[in-house]
């Protein structure tokens, strides 16, 4: 699409000049060989909630080029508060289709494959994570998110997991670790002590963002959630955390890919 006059979907135009003049200044950092990695590695996000359409955001205007974004629901009006597609117009339009247009938007040469799933045991064996560079673990139900990080930890790509991102307001707290040493987050605390009583463990080391701030729910709105697949408790969350969450985690993936391309 270089030097070419195209118009988008509401009819404004505009002046594509190249997707290498899109990452001119991400590739004055990661040079012309991490410039190839990013847009040749094939990328996963598992949940495009608060935490994994910030994590998709950041990778594409990285030029992560080949991403799957898997999600099974709707935006809901609780969304707008901290997802990144979630809007006044996007409320009753599945997730993965509203994130997906928004990427492309982005690089219009982005490959976005959006799975309007979920990752449960009926559907696991349908995703060959062996595929993928990375799995990028954003999901919210604990069954399922147990099932991912023992499958994904037993594949061949390099993963990463976010724990639990609610009841939280302070961002100079969100910390890496790998998953065993993650410390005063509820929710890795339950997922290590239920893989323990199942004896499943994960089949490698993997890093986990997360954050050991834990404060009380203050109000009660009477908000019925209407995300079908959610099956997680319901908590107070904020954007600039979550946002953060997310971040860090297309952080741990552009890391990795510049550290291999200077080898």
């Amino acid at each position: 699409m270089t030097g070419k006059q195209v118009q988008n979907d509401r009819g404004n135009k505009f002046r594509m000049t190249g997707t290498k003049d899109i990452f001119n200044r991400t590739a004055l950092l990661l040079g012309e060989a991490g410039m190839d990695a990013l847009s040749n590695a094939r990328v996963i996000i598992f949940g495009i909630g608060g935490v994994g359409s910030w994590c998709a955001e950041g990778l594409v205007r990285s030029g992560v080029r080949k991403l799957t974004i898997v999600d099974p629901d709707e935006v809901s009006v609780t969304n707008i508060n901290r997802q990144l597609m979630a809007t006044t117009s996007t409320v009753g339009r599945p997730k993965v289709e509203v994130m997906r247009e928004r990427l492309v938007d982005i690089n219009p040469d982005a490959e976005i494959t959006a799975l309007e799933m979920v990752y449960e045991s009926e559907t696991a064996e349908s995703y060959d994570l062996d595929s993928y560079d990375y799995v990028i673990d954003a999901v919210d139900s604990l069954k399922n998110k147990i099932l991912l990080i023992l499958n994904a930890s037993a594949s061949k790509a390099t993963f990463y997991s976010s724990m639990g991102a609610a009841l939280k307001v302070d961002p100079r707290k969100v910390k890496v670790a790998e998953f065993w040493d993650v410390r005063g987050c509820p929710l890795g605390a339950m997922i290590r002590k239920k893989m323990r009583k199942a004896g499943t463990l994960p089949k490698k080391k993997f890093l986990c963002v997360y954050d050991d701030e834990v404060l009380p729910n203050l109000g009660d709105d009477g908000i019925v959630e209407t995300d079908t697949f959610n099956k997680a408790q319901v908590n107070g969350t904020t954007a600039p955390v979550t946002a953060i969450f997310g971040m860090t985690l297309a952080g741990l993936v552009l890391e990795d890919i510049y550290k291999k391309s200077r080898r």
